[in-house]
């Protein structure tokens, strides 16, 4: 297949860019690239915290909705793909406070503590919520007492601090290929299980590859005795998948 490319202003143009404007900057992003996308590879950045690269698309936290002209309709960034001539706003008064609104339910809907909780100053929902002010929750709080799982030889989850953002899912399936989580119920009932809904030590499909810990983006999972700093690694899904498409 020829692929043609042209020349306008002594910059190269790929015909199969797509050509949009975000917060008033003209970008130029591959077909397909989500609106998420095109902001990073442009040194935008948008706030989420169920998206992770290296894995496909949740958009169950919501925390990523951008504004789009046309339109008064909000788009999650991590599952729109950018389209021709789309204007972009990534930043707002309106987006803001609804932000700040997404965060409060958050918090709002589990036992989020932080002065106590394994996660404290490494939590991206914390960092979220102070990045957006969010010194109080407006909401009524939904105490959850779920039953703290210790009963792997390392590891834990509290699902108590779960925001069901489906990252240990998704890297247990997509990554190692196990499939061990998944989620059960719906609405407020809804919890992470292993295989048939069984203590994580009796999990025969679980590897102990500690990748779910590396992800999770509270303190929902971690790794007994160990510091929750050397745990985190948000980028290790992006690095295990460029280095398994390498060597295909």
């Amino acid at each position: 297949m020829l692929h043609v490319t042209l020349q306008q202003g002594g910059a190269s143009i790929n015909p199969n860019n797509v050509r949009l404007r975000i917060n008033g900057s003209e970008v130029a992003v591959p077909e397909g690239t989500t609106i998420l996308k095109a902001a990073a590879l442009n040194g935008v950045e948008i706030p989420t915290l169920c998206e992770i690269e290296g894995l496909t698309p949740y958009g169950g936290c919501r925390l990523c909705i951008v504004e789009v002209s046309g339109t008064s309709k909000l788009f999650p960034a991590c599952t729109t793909p950018a389209a021709q001539g789309m204007e972009v706003t990534t930043q707002s008064p309106k987006l803001y406070e609804y932000r700040k609104m997404v965060l409060q339910t958050l918090l709002a809907e589990r036992t989020h503590i932080c002065a106590v909780c394994v996660a404290n100053e490494h939590c991206e929902l914390q960092a979220n919520a102070n990045n957006h002010g969010v010194d109080h929750v407006m909401y009524e709080r939904n105490w959850s007492c779920e039953s703290i799982d210790s009963s792997h030889e390392f590891l834990v989850i509290d699902r108590n601090r779960c925001i069901l953002c489906t990252r240990c899912i998704r890297v247990c399936d997509q990554i190692e290929g196990a499939h061990t989580l998944d989620l059960k119920f719906r609405s407020k009932s809804t919890n992470v299980i292993m295989d048939q809904d069984q203590n994580w030590g009796q999990a025969m499909s679980c590897t102990s590859c500690r990748k779910c810990a590396k992800v999770c983006p509270v303190g929902a999972i971690y790794i007994e005795n160990e510091n929750i700093e050397f745990t985190k690694d948000r980028d290790i899904a992006a690095f295990l998948s460029k280095r398994r498409r390498r060597s295909r």
